[in-house]
């Protein structure tokens, strides 16, 4: 994890996820008086000229929110696995990102990348 002070906000704890042309960016980060919050970052890479920019999209979730997120963010994917697209096997997504994982693991020392809340 790189040192960032951004205003005063420390960053706590980082994970990413690369996922095709997007990487997104799960960090923790502390307020001036110690209180923590979430930002999740989409990031993509885009061409610019003869070089190229990252677009990014920030969303700012805050501790007493967490809960309603993951329950919204998980009622909705069921909805879509369950519902909408009940064919597909959603496992084959999961063993493909395997071989990612274990290269972004070897860059990024982070041991869990699964982002829970209770």
């Amino acid at each position: 994890m790189e040192d960032n002070n951004e205003k005063g906000r420390d960053e706590i704890y980082s994970e990413r996820v690369k996922a095709g042309k997007r990487t997104y960016f799960f960090d923790v980060k502390a307020t001036r008086s110690n209180d923590y919050y979430l930002t999740i970052t989409e990031s993509k890479r885009k061409p610019k000229d003869d070089g190229f920019y990252y677009e990014k999209h920030k969303i700012f979730l805050y501790k007493e929110d967490f809960h309603k997120f993951i329950n919204a963010l998980n009622s909705t994917v069921s909805h879509v696995k369950d519902e909408l697209m009940p064919e597909v096997d959603f496992s084959q997504f999961e063993r493909e990102n395997d071989s990612e994982e274990e290269v972004a693991n070897a860059e990024v020392s982070e041991s869990d990348s699964e982002l829970k809340w209770d």
